[in-house]
């Protein structure tokens, strides 16, 4: 590990114990907050969180989240009803930004809550977490409202898969974090590179493309450090982080979609083929085995300042 990564750990890595509430809600004086939940299908969970949020952080005694959306990708379940009925403020994907139609994947959902928000702050959490506590946001705002110079902040925590410990986030192993040391090992410190939950000022945000899948974690986070550098970038360590794993299929989906974001940021150049081809048994038991073709997602949308309606919005508040 580089030293300057061992100092970083010494200097940005912090347990949300850390800061407590008190301090946390003295530091943020004018300050705002907004906590973006990014949902699709999610019905079972996404009522407790928002629930957690609204009972713990939105109160007259602990006001240190302003606004809390779920921006609903499409859901076929009760997710926009659930999450409205707990308390939360729903706007589905496609009313914003109409001009520009919309892709699936979490990174465009991502992207476009910035046109609904209004926090100085972006707070993300997925909206698929089991006994969600409200350390997750917490822990992540904090840096953000005692530094000034911090700019991002990501949740780091232990990722159990069942009931193994330590044994989820097997992208993050496997993918993420051999490209991370290989080609930006500025970033090796970083435990869950591809964590849902993280924090960063608007205004930095707004000035990072967002790619519109699941690289959109690997792909803040690299475009970040090359934007602000890594003493604004800091991590914290919230507990224990429990959801819905993938079969692994969809994890090899990942991993290329992963891969493929490095590549643009390693080379900016073009990919020729970019589809992942996996394989699956026939069904009831018949011999040999059906490949089947995905696309990896390759779009990215541009940083949020070059979108006309978001400048004007801006510039109107």
């Amino acid at each position: 590990m580089l030293e300057e990564v061992e100092r970083w750990l010494a200097r940005r890595s912090w347990s949300v114990a850390d800061r407590p509430l008190e301090r946390v809600l003295a530091a943020k004086r004018g300050t705002t907050v907004s906590v973006v939940l990014p949902a699709l299908n999610e019905e079972a969970t996404v009522g407790a969180i928002v629930s957690v949020i609204r009972r713990e952080l939105m109160t007259d005694a602990v006001p240190l989240v302003d606004e809390l959306v779920v921006v609903d990708s499409g859901s076929t379940d009760r997710t926009a009803e659930v999450a409205a009925a707990a308390g939360a403020r729903v706007v589905a994907r496609d009313a914003i930004l109409p001009r520009i139609p919309a892709v699936p994947g979490k990174g465009e959902v991502l992207w476009r809550s910035l046109m609904v928000t209004e926090g100085d702050i972006v707070c993300f959490v997925d909206a698929d977490l089991k006994d969600f506590s409200a350390d997750f946001v917490t822990g992540i705002v904090g840096p953000l409202l005692t530094d000034p110079e911090v700019q991002f902040v990501k949740a780091m925590y232990d990722r159990p898969l069942g009931d193994a410990p330590g044994q989820g986030g097997r992208v993050t192993e496997l993918v993420a974090r051999p490209l991370l040391n290989l080609h930006w090992p500025q970033l090796a410190g970083f435990v869950q590179p591809l964590g849902g939950e993280y924090a960063a000022r608007r205004s930095l945000l707004e000035r990072l493309p967002f790619p519109v899948g699941y690289g959109v974690e690997l792909g803040l986070l690299v475009d970040a450090l090359h934007t602000v550098g890594l003493d604004a970038l800091a991590q914290v360590d919230v507990g224990v982080r429990k959801h819905r794993h993938q079969d692994g299929r969809a994890l090899g989906r990942m991993a290329a979609a992963i891969y493929r974001t490095a590549q643009l940021r390693l080379s900016r150049g073009h990919l020729v083929r970019p589809r992942l081809t996996q394989f699956e048994r026939g069904e009831d038991g018949e011999p040999g085995f059906t490949p089947r073709t995905y696309e990896v997602d390759t779009e990215e949308r541009p940083p949020m300042t070059e979108i006309a309606e978001y400048a004007e919005r801006r510039r109107v508040a």
